[in-house]
């Protein structure tokens, strides 16, 4: 971790940050009704992911690090809840979902990681 520098140079707030773009596209589909429903709270929370990710590194200690990396983590799984109400609710295609259900699975898994190798420290 030594070479690390920045938010930037963290691999899950890169991914993190571009999965915000597709929650974007993604969310631009719904129906308009949902502008200040659903597409908000879930553009929110993907938002809250690598934001709350540079705001751990920007605190500049291991503990208040590793305490945002779990709200990160957090804003995760709360997207991946929406996920599933809006695939019950067919505002997403079965593509969409299986893409950004498995990147978010994998984003998950890098936070949690991420915080294991902080509680080695």
């Amino acid at each position: 971790m030594s070479n690390i520098e920045s938010y930037r140079d963290l691999r899950t707030w890169r991914e993190s940050n571009d999965l915000v773009v597709i929650v974007y596209c993604v969310t631009s589909k719904f129906p308009v009704d949902e502008r200040y429903g659903l597409v908000s709270q879930m553009r929110r929370a993907s938002v809250s992911v690598p934001s709350n990710i540079a705001e751990g590194m920007g605190r500049g200690t291991t503990k208040d690090l590793m305490r945002f990396l779990i709200i990160a983590r957090g804003s995760v799984h709360e997207l991946r809840s929406q996920l599933e109400t809006v695939k019950l609710l067919s505002f997403i295609s079965p593509e969409d979902f299986a893409v950004l259900s498995q990147r978010y699975a994998g984003l998950d898994a890098g936070i949690n990681a991420h915080i294991q190798s902080l509680l080695k420290k």
